[in-house]
């Protein structure tokens, strides 16, 4: 209804409202692109959790559940993998120890016969290891971002009031992909590894229990190495993941702002903000490559070292009769050892990459198991058909506790009322409205339709029979026809078009470049604001809702097409209770009932000429409104 006075933009240009709000915006993007790092630590950064979280990834395993039969191949597959490897090393020894020894031409081509059949198994059963581990990777991830995006659905409004588009994005990309990798390689070729370890540790045993318990005393060395380092890359693996959400978040606002950026020439200063988490994002990812880079080098050093051991002693033993170390058995050995020792550093890198799924588990195990500010009640009804008939009891709320926004708000709205909504900017309206659709429910006092508390009843049910038009509404991308039938989807283009010819403005989406055809961008970009409208109010008429609520919904058009979607709302108010946000005159001349709000109260209550005869705020707000219109 009233503006404050206007601001001033460069050159000392008076700005209008709606630039004065882009002004806004574009430094309300500066606060955030400046503040992001100290907001996601608050939100993400867990200072208790910095190494590896066992209880994570038996939790991100679990979900390989429903492909237990597939999984269970997987393990047999993987099983019989680690006894292969080693079974192949020991058939190289033994045939150098056997038949080559002894000068058996015949013998020797036999076993190297049979070595190769070998080998060929074994690689159809790494074919089988890969390709069942990559599609049971692949199931998990579809599984996964469909339960966040479930999730995503049924979380209330306040949580994306407060939390950021790419912060969402990155944990179902970024996030997901890095647990990928644990559920695809992870598990299955550290078990590969482990066995083959294992494996050949049983045989190097056989062969010489005290060269093989030499080993045993100096593998204390590579727990040390592990838990030194698990720490410090798992804290660096958390530090990488938060802050590429930072980076994606501030892409997404960016893009989303561009418009603003550009055009209050803000692009050299959004560039440099963004230069700036950039570099914080390369020194997370460097500090990890330093960390991992002298992790796995110290693994293999430690196991060149144990090599080194095994020369020396071995071949100790082997000039010693006593140790019943034969040249043969060394030989073995040796191949036996190399198998032994190949596994650390993949294992180290598989340990690295655990760290990584883990962390990436947890942002998305912590959004799965946030939950909602408020919900449905587990005894929730469905609405009945409603008449329209809105009363707010005592109705106060508040978005934070300390920070009431309504303070006990009445009034009665039979079917059919037009109720227009006016005052300052701040003064509870859009609340108003929020609390009207149950995006939120008020801290105190009831909100009924046709004497029902909308508290007892399920929000699709109660939102099902209303209709929202906002002043910047959301168009998906798409052709016309489609965008006005999210409404109902069950809706004929016969329907849809007679929607459109019921408001009176068909000649207005014709003019479109392919009429109703007309494909629409991104945020419905391609056609103009008011064309925009049109396709929200044809939706709006299409869905047939008892009660219609219209948030500034012409605020951003011309006069011209103002006078037009005017008519057109006459037709969307009839047999309907509407409830309007306006600063307009004409459609606030023809409520039935306006409510003059003032800091979260009504202050004032009645028709327009009510109001205007009464003389109080409503005629104070009037007159400067028509003031600045002169």
């Amino acid at each position: 209804m009233s503006k404050p006075s206007p601001q001033r933009g460069p050159g000392g240009k008076a700005l209008g409202e709606v630039e004065v709000k882009s002004l806004n915006d574009g430094v309300r993007h500066d606060l955030s692109l400046a503040r992001a790092d100290q907001r996601t630590r608050e939100e993400n950064d867990d200072p208790a959790k910095r190494g590896f979280n066992l209880k994570v990834f038996i939790r991100l395993f679990g979900w390989t559940g429903p492909y237990r039969v597939k999984r269970n191949w997987l393990f047999f597959c993987v099983i019989a993998r680690s006894m292969q490897i080693p079974a192949l090393a020991w058939m190289v020894g033994a045939i150098i120890d056997g038949p080559i020894t002894r000068g058996d031409g015949s013998a020797t081509l036999l076993a190297a016969a049979a070595f190769g059949l070998f080998a060929l198994l074994t690689q159809v059963t790494m074919h089988f290891r890969q390709r069942l581990a990559l599609e049971l990777g692949e199931s998990v991830v579809k599984d996964l971002r469909q339960a966040v995006f479930a999730h995503l659905l049924t979380l209330p409004m306040a949580y994306y009031d407060r939390t950021k588009l790419g912060s969402i994005l990155s944990r179902l990309t970024s996030d997901v992909e890095a647990l990928r990798q644990g559920v695809q390689n992870v598990l299955f070729v550290s078990l590969v590894q482990g066995g083959q370890m294992i494996g050949a540790g049983a045989v190097m045993a056989y062969y010489n229990w005290k060269l093989f318990s030499v080993i045993v005393a100096l593998s204390p060395l590579v727990y040390f190495i592990n838990r030194h380092f698990s720490r410090r890359i798992g804290h660096a693996s958390r530090l990488l993941q938060e802050s590429f959400s930072r980076v994606t978040a501030t892409v997404a606002e960016s893009v989303k702002g561009i418009q603003v950026t550009q055009g209050f020439a803000r692009e050299e200063r959004n560039a440099e903000l963004f230069r700036d988490l950039i570099r914080d994002h390369s020194g997370y990812n460097m500090g990890l490559a330093r960390n991992v880079a002298l992790y796995i080098p110290l693994l293999e050093l430690n196991a060149q070292c144990f090599i080194a051991t095994i020369v020396i002693v071995g071949g100790y033993g082997a000039l010693h009769p006593s140790w019943g170390m034969e040249v043969g058995d060394l030989i073995v050995f040796f191949f036996l050892a190399n198998l032994f020792f190949s596994p650390i550093a993949a294992l180290g890198r598989q340990f690295t990459a655990a760290l990584s799924a883990v962390a990436g588990a947890e942002r998305v195990f912590r959004l799965l198991d946030r939950k909602p500010d408020w919900t449905d009640p587990p005894d929730a009804a469905e609405a009945p058909p409603f008449k329209g008939h809105v009363r707010f009891e005592d109705v106060s709320f508040a978005y934070r506790p300390d920070e009431p926004v309504l303070r006990d708000i009445n009034f009665d709205a039979p079917p059919g009322t037009v109720v227009a909504l006016v005052g300052h900017t701040g003064s509870g309206k859009s609340t108003i409205i929020n609390l009207l659709g149950k995006f939120y429910p008020p801290s105190s006092g009831r909100v009924t339709i046709d004497g029902h508390d909308i508290s007892g009843l399920t929000s699709a049910s109660v939102r099902a029979q209303m209709a929202f038009v906002l002043q910047h509404n959301f168009l998906y991308s798409g052709n016309v026809i489609d965008n006005i039938r999210i409404a109902r989807a069950d809706a004929s283009d016969a329907e849809v078009k007679a929607a459109v010819e019921a408001l009176g403005c068909t000649d207005l989406v014709e003019a479109m470049p392919d009429g109703f055809r007309t494909e629409i961008g991104e945020r419905g970009t391609g056609i103009s604001l008011g064309q925009r409208q049109v396709v929200c109010f044809a939706r709006a008429l299409l869905a047939d809702p008892r009660i219609l609520v219209l948030d500034e919904a012409t605020a951003s058009v011309d006069t011209v097409t103002e006078v037009r979607l005017q008519a057109a709302l006459e037709r969307l108010f009839q047999d309907r209770t509407s409830f309007v946000v306006a600063h307009r005159l004409s459609t606030i001349r023809r409520a039935g009932l306006v409510l003059v709000l003032e800091h979260g109260r009504i202050v004032e209550r009645g028709t327009h000429t009510e109001l205007l005869r009464h003389d109080g705020h409503y005629a104070a707000l009037y007159r400067q409104f028509a003031g600045q219109n002169t």
